[in-house]
């Protein structure tokens, strides 16, 4: 039986791709509002039994990995609201700091990474990983259609190594990225991407090339 992965922001663009895919894969995925109503709605959209809705508790209960995707200005009142109950888990952050509507510059937070500054709050007890900054939402929503590019994936050693398989699960390429300070450069290509895709088109990501072994 396949463990349940927990998604915060389920109901965003990014959020829907994942839980689709990890759906797609097997998992049973719970999606977690603020509103347990909002929650269940969300979820009830999807018509797949396997992905379901409801407040931040109802997502969280016996889930080993949470997936935050919210926008970067609800990312710190979100993270206190779940403090409390992400003892224990792994925070799969994948959170870009952008500054509407200047989207296509790099802004580098207080924290200088959303991913730093989630470990700052969450203190000692807190396990981050940050990931799939890079991946466009149109991607995602396409389970017909492989992924292109590699999926970035920073944190301590433990925690990435954890993370790596539950996001290989999403049909796409992992790396091990090393630890959670290089999220200030993952983080940072995101603006570069959208510039691209806006200057040539597309849905630009990004692939490493040069490897001995994947």
């Amino acid at each position: 039986m396949q463990q349940h992965v927990a998604i915060i922001g389920g109901s965003g663009q990014q959020g829907r791709g994942i839980a689709r895919r990890w759906s797609a894969a097997g998992f049973e995925v719970r999606l977690g509002s603020r509103s347990a109503s909002r929650g269940a709605e969300s979820g009830l959209e999807f018509a797949d039994e396997r992905i379901s809705g409801g407040d931040y508790e109802y997502a969280l209960r016996g889930a080993g990995f949470v997936l935050l995707s919210v926008p970067y200005s609800a990312h710190a009142p979100t993270l206190l609201a779940l403090k409390p109950m992400l003892k224990g888990r792994l925070l799969i952050d994948i959170t870009v700091p952008l500054q509407p509507p200047k989207v296509r510059q790099v802004f580098l937070p207080p924290g200088q990474a959303a991913a730093l500054e989630a470990q700052a709050l969450l203190g000692e007890e807190g396990r981050v990983v940050a990931a799939l900054h890079h991946i466009s939402h149109t991607h995602l929503a396409d389970l017909s259609q492989p992924i292109l590019g590699d999926v970035l994936v920073c944190g301590a050693k433990a925690d990435r190594e954890r993370a790596l398989p539950l996001l290989a699960a999403l049909d796409v390429s992992v790396l091990d990225a090393g630890p959670l300070r290089n999220a200030i450069a993952l983080e940072a290509m995101t603006p570069v991407l959208l510039h691209l895709n806006r200057c040539y088109g597309g849905s630009a990501s990004l692939s490493i090339s040069g490897l001995a072994s994947r």
